[in-house]
């Protein structure tokens, strides 16, 4: 059986009851975890707040939030372990609920989209990703690749489209649904970043608290470390440096083949996934984010809101945000050679770094901000509420 895990003083009030369906949470680190995170605390003042996920353990942050855990399959793919197949726990918490809230498209996920709609509840999803580009690219085999596009894309259209409301990242992401002929009413909310927790630091100090050289020059990533993420066309780039005392940074975990690639790299550091990325990004002097498929990147926004001059693929909104040579950079994805010339051209050059890193802060604390996120989600979920609630929300 499952197990559910409360905390907070178990008093269940008046509020509408959001029930946050997904297979990425806590204490499993990574995007979709980290937007959680920092999203769920923010609804408590008008949402009593269930979160159905895999069994991955409870974590240690106070969430004040009821969790509804599945027990987790007995097989790793890659580096996930999915939840176990239970329609009966992921119905009862549906039952309960006056908005579903879906994060993914998983076991968890599916299952909650299929009772929303059989149970008649308004559900919302919000888009982290393209899954029918995520998906084949995540894959390592030729074959599973072709079969995985078509059947991935087919099934999201699918699910998507029976959705009352979907949230989404930035306008180029709506209209990308809208052409695959997804319907639903989109709203347009983008992520936010903590400016205040995510500063630039004493970047000598937290070199040395990672018992990093001091004069290093520290090449940085963090997220999942996928195929999809293009990890080795960063390691090849990073191995043409000219720089002494070069490191590559590259914080998070995942597939196994690839992470043992990665180990072999001569200055490579890969210190594993942890629950504070702020310490190793005010230790990074340029922050690259190689991968072939993103939205929004919050791990990019993250950089940035740390003055880290950033060189990006130009892909997903990541192209609205960053002006290339102003507050950032791109390069040729599939090209290593553009990208060490980039990081030559950074590394070189420290008074550019400072220019660069300075503009992309400003532009996080101009244009992206966590409370203005949530608030711009609070009020899309609230336009699924039924009239009744939404007087009762206004009297609490």
């Amino acid at each position: 059986m499952g197990r559910q895990a409360a905390t907070g003083d178990g008093k269940r009030d008046a509020k509408p009851r959001l029930v946050i369906a997904t297979d990425n949470f806590l204490p499993r680190w990574d995007g979709i975890a980290r937007f959680l995170a920092e999203l769920i605390p923010r609804l408590l003042d008008e949402y009593d707040v269930t979160v159905i996920s895999p069994d991955y353990g409870v974590t240690d942050l106070d969430l004040r939030i009821r969790r509804i855990l599945i027990p987790l399959v007995d097989k790793e793919y890659g580096d996930y372990i999915p939840a176990q197949w239970r329609p009966k726990m992921v119905r009862k918490a549906i039952e309960e609920a006056d908005i579903v809230f879906c994060q993914t498209i998983g076991p968890v996920g599916y299952l909650a989209h299929r009772w929303a709609r059989k149970l008649g509840k308004p559900l919302a999803a919000f888009i982290h990703s393209i899954e029918w580009e995520l998906v084949p690219k995540a894959l390592n085999q030729r074959l599973l690749k072709r079969l995985a596009y078509p059947f991935t894309k087919m099934f999201t259209r699918f699910l998507y489209r029976h959705a009352n409301l979907l949230i989404v990242p930035s306008r180029n992401t709506a209209e990308l649904l809208t052409w695959q002929r997804i319907d639903t009413k989109k709203v347009v909310v983008n992520l936010g970043v903590d400016t205040k927790k995510f500063v630039k630091g004493d970047r000598n100090a937290a070199k040395r608290n990672l018992k990093l050289p001091k004069d290093s020059m520290v090449i940085g990533f963090h997220g999942r470390l996928g195929h999809e993420k293009n990890l080795l066309t960063l390691s090849r780039a990073f191995i043409r440096l000219d720089r002494k005392g070069k490191r590559l940074l590259i914080v998070g975990d995942g597939v196994y083949d690839l992470k043992q690639r990665l180990k072999k790299v001569r200055g490579a550091l890969l210190p594993g996934s942890t629950d504070n990325i702020v310490p190793y990004l005010q230790a990074m002097d340029i922050y690259v984010m190689p991968s072939f498929t993103e939205t929004t990147s919050l791990a990019v926004l993250e950089a940035m809101s740390c003055e880290l001059p950033i060189i990006s693929s130009p892909v997903g909104f990541i192209q609205q945000y960053i002006t290339h040579g102003k507050n950032g950079f791109f390069y040729d994805t599939k090209n290593a050679f553009d990208l060490s010339r980039k990081l030559q051209l950074l590394a070189d050059n420290p008074v550019l770094r400072s220019r660069i890193g300075a503009a992309a802060r400003k532009t996080i604390t101009e244009r992206f901000n966590w409370d203005r996120t949530a608030e711009g989600i609070a009020v899309a979920l609230g336009t699924l509420l039924p009239q009744t609630k939404k007087n009762a929300m206004k009297k609490t």
